[in-house]
């Protein structure tokens, strides 16, 4: 129960103590002055009922008791393996944020509670409410922090130009050829401003792309080292070479702006990344064969 709902159930029991003591000293007066006092009881009773209800959090989690908090995370669960729906046993959505989230979200008393989307409504979801922060592999951009505030950076990673055979080595290959990204996604932006010459196709889904890459509809895309790696492994036709960038990628949780969920969240993160318990997980889930994709 918050400190909030616990002044709350105090001062309301304060007052109808009052009422009650106020009553003890009341003599045989008029209906009238019988039928106010009982009014007066009835409301007071229903505050405090209603006091003592569910106890609404912000962002849309609701709890009933202490021991039963819950916290909402949204994700897109199509970023092995990051996170992604773990198809050979049912389809629960597991990964390397997953794991994450699921400790800090421990460590701070709550349960986590995982809600599934495209990527690019993620940060609209957030600030909507419908969730009360995002873990999806997501880079900090400026542009991003103009409407959520992150985490520290937990994993860094390289971007890739991932094609089809050996005809494209080089960004000035791609001049005039399609390049597919997911989306709203930081590699979205790499394209536009490393690949100036070449059309960008942005789709919801990697697979997506991967699929419209062997069938010939696109002729590349930019990716994630870790995410291309289930793919390479895959198919000996694809191939990729590394997009350099002064900017370094990483990963952080992003959350509402001012949020002091924020600051809680990074606490627990940082112990485990001091603990080396990140590096562990990545080990778990980087160095891990993928299932066949569909």
């Amino acid at each position: 129960m918050s400190q909030r709902t616990v002044e709350r159930y105090s001062h309301i029991c304060h007052n109808f103590v009052k009422i009650l003591i106020i009553s003890s000293y009341m003599k045989k007066g008029t209906m009238d002055m019988k039928k106010g006092f009982l009014a007066l009881c009835i409301v007071s009773l229903a505050a405090f009922t209603v006091a003592c209800g569910a106890d609404v959090n912000e962002g849309g989690s609701t709890s009933t008791d202490e021991d039963d908090k819950v916290i909402v995370m949204g994700t897109s669960a199509d970023y092995f393996p990051y996170e992604f729906v773990d198809t050979a046993n049912g389809d629960e959505i597991v990964g390397f944020d997953i794991d994450i989230a699921k400790q800090v979200a421990e460590n701070m008393g709550y349960e986590l509670k995982i809600e599934d989307m495209d990527f690019g409504s993620l940060l609209g979801a957030l600030n909507a409410g419908r969730v009360d922060f995002v873990m999806a592999g997501m880079t900090p951009t400026e542009e991003r922090k103009e409407n959520a505030d992150f985490s520290d950076i937990y994993f860094t990673a390289k971007n890739l130009i991932l094609s089809k055979g050996d005809a494209i080595q080089s960004l000035e290959d791609l001049d005039g050829k399609q390049v597919g990204v997911q989306l709203g996604s930081i590699q979205e932006g790499i394209a536009k401003e490393q690949i100036p010459g070449a059309e960008i196709v942005a789709l919801n889904k990697i697979p997506e792309i991967i699929q419209e890459i062997k069938t010939g509809r696109i002729d590349a895309m930019v990716i994630e080292d870790t995410v291309a790696k289930k793919y390479l492994d895959q198919d000996s036709e694809l191939t990729t070479f590394e997009i350099v960038d002064e900017e370094e990628a990483g990963s952080a949780a992003a959350f509402r702006k001012d949020d002091e969920l924020r600051d809680q969240f990074n606490e627990e993160l940082n112990k485990m990344i001091d603990s080396g318990e990140i590096e562990k997980l990545a080990q778990k889930w980087f160095e891990q064969e993928a299932a066949p994709a569909e």
